[in-house]
């Protein structure tokens, strides 16, 4: 019969490299999702500085043309209270 405390031992062995695999493993998963996420709120940032330069562009425009019209014809102004 063989000893049984050299196959115990790699039984150890194998049991504590599979969990420290496994634990580096998470732990790699888990800063690709934190890093996805940033990527996601930069992206969502980037968005939102660009709908807010296109409403300022349409404002503007909008403004310009209001000019353009109250020069060419006369707007009455509503009655205030």
């Amino acid at each position: 019969m063989q000893n049984p405390i050299p196959r115990a031992r790699r039984t150890l062995a194998a049991a504590i490299l599979f969990s420290a695999f496994t634990i580096w493993a998470v732990h790699y998963q888990q800063e690709q999702e934190r890093e996805t996420m940033y990527q996601g709120v930069l992206r969502d940032d980037e968005r939102r500085r660009e709908k807010m330069q296109q409403r300022q562009a349409e404002f503007d425009e909008s403004r310009r043309k209001r000019e353009i019209y109250e020069r060419v014809q006369t707007v009455d102004k509503p009655p205030t209270a």
